[in-house]
């Protein structure tokens, strides 16, 4: 077997030989990639935060949002073009790492960084702002006299790695608030935030110092907490335990934006199901399940599909998985470790248990469990599955049932796929929102978010930044002082 070395991070003003590494190693079909990640000491990372602080001052926070928003783009540019070096890496190189199919990352990488180019940066920003240009200097204020949005001195992000390229969501936002940014690799994908710091770099030399990239296993230990202890903000992806293990890291004066678990569901209309509209609606769904293997945060794990269209909700069933069959046979499901095996085994089971009591239910599935469609007559409260490209399809004879259905787990609530008439999507909407729903697509867009969507409800941009009020008593209060007055 050959094995490819590379080495994973991005640490400005330190060279290899200065810092430990440690290897993770990936396989995948017979290929394997080592990556060398680093490990700071505290002293090292405390320096390291300083310098990444002191050239945001002196070089980031200098440019206009206009700017970065260009330089931005002039990145993501590279990353799109399939002959560039660093977009050839990613194709050849996350594919081992993640154990996804090489296709699907492909078509997820070019899907996912068309978000990020200008046009679609400048709307995400004015999505937040009223008015941009708060980020470069004063503007005036409705209310009266001015006001500016400056972005923390050092923004340290601590990164999941459930979906390659994942990083590059909060290290942008990080950017176009002029933050120095520091990010936490993760171990399951070490390498493309790296990457893309060396890229910015190079499209942008003054950037270079700008924000680095490191690795500690775990929780970390006092090279987490000499970073934590710099951090005017920490942004963290994750589960819920590893979520409250950072929050007890940081001083109470750090401001702390946790991203957890987050279930997904979808609510197909009786109006979707004729003859036409349901196998194409069933190819779209299939598509969701089928992204990355549900492991976003995004992605379905029911559909509640409606009586009383000329398809049943059975059929829309039945749909679903000779779907999800056609695209095992393109994009075939990851290899799974013993423990999701297990899971997923256990899951199948428990469904297996229930059928010969409820007739009118049905398991479908392939032999090798690489998919799994469990249709059920009675709908139930939303539960996670065992991912893997596991769906329940749940009959319902109203819609309004389906917000009761999945109230329980309002904290855990994000993404709703939605196949209805305009009123019915309002209707629908609405009711969800008050749920705890905080994003409403198109069932085949669950798992691609739009440019400048509020991930679990919440600003990207505005949640980072502190406000600073020149109070219009103050204007007043200054004209007696100007030369021009008598």
């Amino acid at each position: 077997m050959s094995v490819q070395r590379v080495q994973a991070g991005y640490l400005p003003g330190l060279t290899p030989a200065d810092v430990q590494w440690q290897t993770l190693p990936f396989e995948q079909d017979g290929r394997r990639v080592d990556v060398a990640v680093p490990v700071l000491t505290a002293a090292q990372m405390q320096a390291l935060a300083e310098r990444v602080k002191q050239a945001s001052a002196r070089h980031l926070k200098t440019m206009t949002v206009s700017e970065i928003i260009n330089v931005i783009d002039r990145a993501i540019a590279r990353l799109l073009d399939p002959n560039d070096p660093v977009r050839q890496q990613a194709d050849a190189l996350l594919p081992i790492v993640s154990g996804y199919d090489g296709q699907m990352v492909r078509l997820g990488l070019t899907g996912f960084f068309k978000t990020f180019r200008a046009p679609q940066l400048h709307r995400f920003v004015a999505e937040d702002f009223a008015n941009p240009k708060v980020l470069d200097g004063f503007q005036p204020a409705a209310k009266g006299g001015a006001v500016r949005a400056h972005g923390p001195q050092l923004l340290v992000h601590s990164w999941a790695g459930n979906v390659p390229a994942l990083a590059l969501w909060s290290l942008i936002c990080g950017l176009l608030v002029k933050a120095g940014n520091i990010g936490k690799l993760p171990s399951a994908e070490p390498l493309f935030a790296g990457w893309f710091a060396h890229l910015l770099a190079e499209v942008h030399p003054p950037l270079a110092d700008c924000l680095a990239v490191v690795w500690w296993r775990g929780a970390g230990e006092d090279d987490a907490a000499a970073l934590y202890a710099q951090a005017d903000t920490v942004v963290a992806y994750g589960g819920n335990d590893a979520l409250h293990a950072i929050q007890r890291r940081l001083p109470v004066t750090t401001r702390f934006l946790p991203h957890g678990h987050k279930l997904g569901f979808g609510v197909v209309s009786a109006a979707a199901l004729d003859a036409q509209k349901a196998p194409a609606l069933a190819r779209r769904a299939a598509w969701d399940v089928m992204r990355y293997d549900q492991q976003g945060c995004y992605s379905p794990q029911i559909f509640y599909v409606q009586r009383g269209g000329l398809v049943s909700p059975r059929d829309f069933a039945a749909y679903l998985a000779g779907e999800l069959a056609n695209l095992h046979r393109r994009f075939p499901r990851r290899a799974l470790d013993l423990a999701e095996s297990a899971a997923l085994a256990k899951w199948r089971q428990s469904i297996e248990w229930q059928l010969p009591s409820i007739a009118a239910d049905v398991l479908i599935g392939d032999p090798d469990a690489a998919w799994t469609v469990s249709y059920v007559d009675t709908a139930p409260a939303l539960s996670p599955t065992a991912l893997q490209r596991s769906i329940v399809v749940a009959g319902i004879d109203m819609l309004d049932e389906v917000a009761a259905r999945v109230a329980p787990h309002h904290h855990y609530l994000q993404t709703a796929g939605v196949a209805a008439t305009p009123e019915e999507l309002y209707r629908l909407a609405d009711q969800l929102g008050a749920a705890g729903v905080t994003r409403v697509s198109a069932i085949g867009a669950m798992s691609m978010p739009e440019a400048g969507w509020h991930h679990d409800g919440r600003f990207n941009l505005l949640d980072l930044v502190r406000m600073t009020e020149i109070e219009q008593s103050a204007e007043t209060a200054a004209d007696p002082y100007a030369p021009y007055e008598p």
